[in-house]
């Protein structure tokens, strides 16, 4: 039997109900931790909570809306009321509604913005708020939270600009957090999973046909519960790094580095706009080429 690395931890996990959420939860029951499975369809919620505690885990559901402010706060306060603190936060709660920007309505844009982003703040703006007043207290605890961006908002995905633009704030909101929050005990980290779930089975015909699990008994790279190992292990005292973004598809980790300096060129004194065009010829042809968004030609 492997070392259990969550043992007595308290963990919310938000988004549970189905997919890679559920798959969350239940990896952190069977690795000893105890669970609070937040959805908004509480239904779907409590069913993956009776799940774990029938195979004999520990966890209760929970139907917050992640992105109003109270309730976050009481998702919070129900793992620290129910088991007696909280250790651990993964952010997974989110939803689609794609459409090419030009045909973007404002309410997909704000829904989705306000799920994904929001919903990933207020649970980690409520938790910190908790830690640090354990830290302070000197009761500071190896507090961790994973937050799920995607490959869409690192490199783009066409025809999802809503939640490619909200994945991308979700990145920086993790350095940003790592930042900010290392002194009270505190490491963020964030994944961009890739996985057979509700909203890539519904985003076409094509990848649904690419996400559908193999009929031959060979590895399935798309099960969701491919995903948790790694993120069981951000969550867990074992975790030594903080404010990185991992991506990750079956069997594969990979580091995402997105964001560096490349090429420069110090002219010294105040560019003319007609230097410009043959300067940024020379930057862009001694940098990486950057990687294509998803869908472009």
């Amino acid at each position: 039997m492997s070392e259990k690395l969550s043992t007595d931890r308290v963990v919310i996990v938000t988004g549970a109900g189905q997919g890679i959420g559920r798959a969350h939860a239940l990896a952190f029951a069977a690795d000893g931790a105890s669970v609070v499975v937040n959805d908004f369809n509480v239904d779907a919620a409590q069913a993956v909570a009776d799940e774990i505690v029938a195979a004999g885990g520990k966890a209760v559901a929970n139907g917050a809306d992640v992105a109003d402010w109270e309730a976050g706060a009481e998702l919070v306060a129900t793992a620290i009321r129910e088991f007696g603190g909280l250790d651990t936060v993964i952010n997974n709660a989110g939803f689609v509604r794609d459409r090419m920007l030009v045909s973007l309505s404002e309410d997909e844009w704000d829904s989705v913005v306000r799920v994904h982003l929001k919903g990933h703040f207020v649970v980690l703006r409520h938790a910190a708020e908790y830690w640090r007043a354990q830290s302070k207290a000197g009761a500071q605890r190896v507090a961790r939270v994973v937050n799920t961006s995607s490959g869409a908002g690192i490199f783009g995905s066409v025809g999802q600009g809503n939640y490619s633009a909200a994945k991308a704030a979700i990145a920086e909101l993790t350095i940003q957090a790592a930042a900010e929050m290392g002194g009270y005990g505190i490491a963020v980290n964030a994944i961009a999973p890739s996985a057979r779930t509700a909203m890539t089975m519904g985003a076409g015909e094509a990848m649904a046909a690419q996400m559908a699990a193999p009929t031959d008994g060979s590895f399935d790279v798309m099960d969701p519960a491919n995903v948790s190992p790694l993120v069981v292990w951000l969550g867990s005292p074992a975790c030594d790094v903080s404010g990185r973004v991992f991506e990750v598809e079956g069997g594969t980790i990979t580091v995402l580095d997105a964001w560096q300096r490349a090429a420069s060129k110090d002219k010294g004194a105040r560019w003319e706009p007609a230097e410009i065009g043959p300067v940024v010829s020379e930057l862009i042809a001694d940098s990486p080429e950057p990687v294509k968004a998803y869908g472009a030609r």
